[in-house]
């Protein structure tokens, strides 16, 4: 899902944090979310991810496209109820649990998909 030729760098400037993937800036906030969403691609999915020590697999993918779509459909970030729910319904009642969930994105499973996928941190998260 990400180039081969990915070219990825991090620094703090300040309170925000900076991305730089394949010669583009990225501004990320304190948390590391993106400050504009329009700056999501895979790669800079992929750079986040890291900076969280989470290596990317197709299952981390289904759940991150999932997010987006959520976010394109109701404009707002799904909390874990939510995430977990729409994943049973699209993915299946196996992969609707949220202890699968917390195996891919451990300690809050909605807050990481959500950083990951580029959406703005779900309201109920701390």
């Amino acid at each position: 899902m990400c180039s081969s030729a990915l070219n990825i760098s991090a620094f703090k400037v300040g309170t925000k944090m900076q991305l730089t993937v394949n010669g583009r800036t990225i501004e990320l906030d304190k948390e590391g979310f993106l400050v504009n969403l329009d700056d999501w691609d895979a790669d800079a999915a992929n750079m986040i991810a890291l900076n969280d020590q989470i290596h990317l697999t197709e299952a981390h993918w289904e759940i991150i496209n999932l997010a987006r779509e959520f976010y394109q459909t109701f404009q707002i970030s799904p909390s874990m109820r939510a995430l977990v729910k729409r994943t049973g319904q699209v993915l299946g009642a196996e992969k609707g649990r949220s202890i699968y969930l917390l195996q891919l994105f451990p300690v809050s499973p909605a807050r990481f998909a959500c950083k990951i996928a580029g959406l703005p941190k779900p309201a109920n998260c701390l």
